[in-house]
């Protein structure tokens, strides 16, 4: 392991050097104004004591540099992750760490106040992509990330990250109304549009004697550009099909010739987030505490063809087109599979209690998420026909949805807390209930057959404990260990193509995980840390149930997987003092049993290839992280910045020997972030920020040789700029550009453009 780091080291070391004086994880002081969550927050980190390698950033900094209409936007500059963003207000923004990429959403946890954003229903980009839409970016106290399995306060999802979101409640009234509009300007192939997404939040808060209100609500209104192309493969020269004009040739991301023959997934989105919270003081050191939350969302998808016939000069969708002497036969699927109308209809609810003293503190909190109406309404018809009806599908999700319940507390045994004791006790159960019907009218037709089922469950108990021990006055030594015991059952599913019908077997596993770090400070300003985690993840109930199935094969449920096994280790080097801080982190992540949807032959009768999710034998994960932090580098002026390398591939593979030695998905070898602000006055703030990632793969074996393509993975480097002006105590406004170069790329999906925003905020 110390050689590869040494190697890891070495690569990174040029862009080390030209950040160490001035670069930053995104690290800012706690903000001065009263919050009472925040106050409960801390204590609750204090309970898991958690020895990660962090990084925060408050909300203050989020306002004042990052041009943010949804809550996931405030993580972008934060070292080593990615959201996939595909455009403000979309529902499928997951999630990737230093080690995991965009398609493993199980393999980092999302918080707000305590309740799991995380939907741990899926391990994949779509439906289990967190639901950020929970929290606005108003009500944002401050963000905190902790990297790695090491805290056993955790479970296994944790191998890439933790988010802790803090959210306000205020002790004094309060009130803000906010304002924004983002407007993207999109040009690739035939498509050339102006885009607008608009914002509206308010929020308002006092506190009476020992109860505390806050209330928010947050609307959001979006155009997004094409998420998806309409591609067909470039056949041999014919005289057939009806003479049409238009499209463009291009190469698939295996370096295939195609045509793109339109665009489609143009999403118009109309969401809504209501949100309650109360606590109350029933005791100096004991409160009760209530968040409540609906999220609601309303969203029609359209297509756009590129393709005119010559004998009307309509635009055309389905059938045997002839386009400059190639005869390309046009699936009615093909460009309705991109019309969509989608309804949701979310709640979430959390209860907590906490209380602390000069030795003891403890919290029990219970959350629910629930998939109250999730319903979405897909033609089967071509294009034109379609607009106005006719057959299609219903795919429900109502019943969908999970429950959390967790207890801990940490006890100190003296006032230095030279010795903290931590324990906890942990209970889960995620339900997936996915049905698809047939329907005579996709717009308004009622359910008709059942053609697609998709149900199970998962539930995992979980007890652990660690123990910090001061054995010097300058080293400390946390050891702990975390037992699950899990569960799959109710498994049932039902498909016509590739057949599958029946009861899925009920699985069990039990694991223990163990944790281990020991820090010494150096001096006042020097901490060395090294740290170990043995991480289960366990199977989620998606990936051992759901059926999907789409145009391009069939995704079906692997029934027997086994939990992933992850090994991770980090050597971390940090200094601390009053301009900020600064990080190196060397880290190691081996895992076996890896959960990764690869293709390869269906479980099914007659046999089929297709795409499911297989136990990858190991996979490996090594590389080097600096992020530094620095206020007033020169005075006004404040930098932060990261810079992560990360060789990970696959290193044993069975079922799929072709991906030994290869690129892991969607997990580049290079990750950067700067961001720069200059405060000219007081009342003034400018931020330049950039993100940068090399080359990436979607594919385990990295056949996917072409990058900037629909459906490749490309580098990119976006840089964005916003200018803060405090005109007065009760109004701010923000000006920003983001992607000011126009960068264009692919995550699989055409990536938002250049655009352009400005919000106005009134404060009471």
């Amino acid at each position: 392991m110390i050689p590869s780091f040494r190697l890891a080291a070495a690569a990174a070391g040029l862009p080390i050097v030209a950040l160490a004086s001035s670069a930053a994880a995104q690290t800012a002081p706690t903000t001065s104004q009263a919050d009472i969550l925040v106050v409960a927050e801390r204590q609750t980190q204090g309970i898991d004591n958690a020895p990660n390698s962090t990084a925060s950033v408050t909300g203050d900094t989020i306002a004042t540099t990052v041009n943010a209409l949804n809550v996931e936007q405030a993580l972008k500059y934060l070292p080593s992750l990615v959201i996939r963003q595909r455009h403000i207000g979309d529902t499928q923004a997951p999630l990737a760490t230093r080690t995991s990429g965009l398609g493993s959403s199980a393999r980092s946890l999302i918080y707000a106040d305590g309740a799991l954003l995380s939907a741990l229903i899926g391990n994949n980009n779509t439906i289990a992509s967190p639901r950020w839409s929970l929290v606005s970016p108003q009500e944002i106290a401050r963000i905190d990330v902790l990297y790695g399995p090491f805290s056993a306060a955790y479970p296994g999802n944790s191998i890439g990250a933790v988010v802790n979101i803090t959210t306000r409640l205020p002790d004094r009234l309060e009130g803000t109304i906010t304002a924004g509009t983002n407007v993207q300007q999109f040009d690739q192939y035939a498509t050339h549009e102006t885009l607008p997404a608009y914002q509206v939040g308010a929020t308002i808060g006092d506190r009476f004697g020992p109860l505390a209100l806050f209330a928010s609500i947050d609307h959001v209104a979006s155009n997004s550009q094409p998420l998806l192309y309409v591609t067909a493969m470039q056949p041999g020269a014919s005289t057939a099909g009806v003479l049409t004009s238009g499209g463009f040739d291009d190469l698939n991301r295996t370096g295939a010739p195609i045509r793109v023959l339109g665009a489609s997934g143009f999403e118009h989105q109309l969401q809504n987030h209501i949100k309650l919270k109360a606590a109350i003081d029933l005791a100096p050191q004991v409160r009760l505490t209530y968040v409540g939350g609906l999220f609601l969302n309303d969203t029609q998808a359209h297509a756009d063809s590129y393709l005119t016939t010559a004998a009307t000069g309509l635009p055309a969708y389905a059938g045997i087109f002839n386009i400059d002497g190639r005869a390309y036969t046009v699936a009615p699927s093909a460009f309705s599979g991109g019309v969509y109308d989608y309804q949701e209809r979310h709640w979430s609810h959390a209860l907590s209690a906490t209380g602390s003293g000069t030795r003891f503190d403890w919290q029990v909190i219970g959350t629910l998420y629930d998939f109250a109406n999730d319903v979405q309404r897909i033609p089967a018809t071509a294009l034109p026909t379609a607009q106005t009806g006719g057959a299609g599908t219903i795919t429900r999700l109502d019943g969908t949805g999970w429950k959390t319940l967790d207890a801990k507390g940490a006890w100190r045994s003296d006032d230095a807390a030279t010795n903290t004791l931590s324990f906890g006790a942990h209970y889960d159960q995620f339900t997936l209930n996915s049905n698809r019907y047939a329907t005579t009218d996709w717009l308004h037709g009622s359910e008709g057959a059942l053609n697609l089922q998709s149900q199970g469950k998962t539930r995992t108990a979980a007890v652990w404990a660690q123990d910090a021990v001061e054995l010097l006055p300058t080293v400390t030594l946390t050891v702990g260990g975390r037992y699950e015991w899990w569960r799959a059952y109710d498994g049932v599913n039902v498909s016509l193509t590739p057949a599958i019908a029946g009861v899925q077997p009920t699985l069990d596993a039990n694991r223990f995980s163990p944790k281990a770090s020991l820090a010494w400070d150096i001096d006042q300003r020097w901490t060395l840390r090294g740290s170990f985690g043995e991480a289960y993840r366990f199977p989620t109930v998606g990936e051992l149930y759901q059926v999907v199935t789409t145009q391009v094969g069939a995704a079906v449920p692997n029934p027997n997987l086994r939990p992933e096994r992850a090994l991770s280790e980090e050597l971390a080097l940090e200094r601390h003092d009053d301009h900020g801080t600064a990080r190196l982190s060397l880290f190691n992540e081996q895992v076996r049993d890896a959960l990764i949807s690869q293709t390869g032959i269906l479980p099914v009768v007659p046999a089929q290839i297709g795409t499911f999710v297989q136990n990858v034998d190991r996979t490996l994960a090594r590389g080097v992280e600096f992020a530094a932090q620095r206020t007033d580098v020169v005075p006004r002026i404040d930098l932060s910045g990261s810079v992560t390398y990360a060789d990970a591939e696959t290193r044993a593979d069975a079922a799929f020997p072709a991906a030994i030695g290869h690129q892991l998905p969607s997990v580049p070898k290079w990750k950067a972030t700067l961001v720069g602000t200059w405060r000219p006055t007081d009342q003034i703030a400018l931020t330049a920020a950039g993100r940068y990632s090399s080359r990436n793969y979607a594919t385990l074996d990295n056949s996917d040789v072409i990058g900037n393509t629909y459906q490749g993975f490309y580098q990119y480097m976006v840089v964005d700029l916003r200018a803060q002006f405090r005109i007065n105590e009760h109004y701010v406004l923000g000006l920003g550009i983001d992607n000011v170069g126009d960068d264009r790329y692919f995550l699989f999906h055409p990536f938002p453009q250049r655009s352009f925003q400005a919000d106005l905020t009134v404060k009471l």
